[in-house]
C-alpha cells in the first residue's frame, strides 16, 4: 500500500495531527500508531514539510511609527473613567493583538528540542553529515534535520537503530528536506544510550521487510549531552 492508498481518514488524522487539531487523547493514540505504521508516519512527514514551506516567503516587517504611537497614547493618556477603562482596554488587546499578526512572523515549522537527552550526526563514509539529530526526553521524540541534498527520485531514507548485537530496528521514514520529529516508543528510548543510528536507501514507505534492503549510506553514535 503507498501513501496514496492510505485510507481517506488516516490522511485526513495527519493532517489534524500536524496542525494539532487533536484532543490530547487523540493525539496520543494517533501518535502510537506512529511507531507500528510507517507508512502512515511518512505521511505525517510530508504533511510536516508543507506547512514548514508555508514560512519560506513570510518577512518580516516594522510596524508604522504612528501604529505605536496610537497604542501608546492609549495606554499612557490621561486617567479616565472606569467606564472608559472597560471599552478601552479590550480595543487596546485587540489593537496590539492586530499589530503582532500583521508585523510580526509567526514561528512555524518543527522546532529543535530545547534541551535534548541525545545528539546524532550521521555522515557518509566519507564524513559528509547527511542528518543531524536529537532526542527529546520529554516529548519522546527524535528530531532531525537533513544536512544533505534530498534522496533519489523513487527513493526514500530511513533511520535504524543498531543496540549492541541486536538487529536493526525501524525509526521511520525520514523527510527529504525539511526538519521532522519522529514518535519513540519508550522501548526504543531505553536502547539508544550507547547505540548507533543508521540510514539505508528504501522503496517508497520504507522497508517492506522489515529490515535495511538498500545500501546504508550514513551512520553515527547516540552522543549523551
Amino acid at each position: 500500500m503507498t501513501e496514496t492508498e492510505l485510507p481517506e481518514d488516516d490522511r485526513a488524522l495527519a493532517g489534524e495531527y500536524v496542525l494539532g487539531l487533536m484532543s490530547m487523547d487523540e493525539a496520543a493514540a494517533f501518535k502510537a500508531r506512529l511507531t507500528r505504521e510507517p507508512r502512515l508516519a511518512a505521511l505525517v512527514l510530508s504533511w510536516q514539510e508543507d506547512f514548514a514551506g508555508l514560512a519560506d516567503e513570510v518577512e518580516a516587517v516594522p510596524p508604522p511609527a504612528k501604529v505605536w504611537r496610537g497604542i501608546d497614547r492609549r495606554l499612557f493618556a490621561g486617567a479616565r473613567g472606569p467606564r472608559w477603562m472597560l471599552a478601552g482596554i479590550p480595543g487596546l488587546l485587540a489593537a496590539a493583538l492586530a499589530v503582532m499578526l500583521v508585523f510580526f512572523p509567526v514561528v512555524t515549522g518543527v522546532q529543535p528540542p530545547a534541551n535534548p537527552v541525545y545528539h546524532i550526526d550521521l555522515a557518509g563514509d566519507d564524513g559528509t553529515l547527511i542528518f543531524a539529530a536529537g532526542y527529546d526526553g520529554e516529548t519522546n521524540e527524535l528530531f532531525v534535520r537533513p544536512e544533505s541534498g534530498a534522496p533519489d527520485a523513487g527513493t526514500v531514507r530511513e533511520l535504524w537503530l543498531i543496540a549492541g548485537d541486536n538487529a536493526p530496528v525501524s525509526m521511520g521514514v525520514l523527510p527529504d528536506a525539511a526538519p521532522a520529529r519522529l514518535p519513540v516508543s519508550q522501548d526504543i528510548a531505553a536502547q539508544l544510550d550507547g547505540a548507533v543510528l543508521a540510514i539505508s536507501v528504501e522503496p517508497p514507505g520504507g522497508s517492506p521487510t522489515g529490515a535495511p534492503t538498500g545500501p546504508v549510506i550514513a551512520t553515527g553514535a547516540v552522543e549523551t549531552l
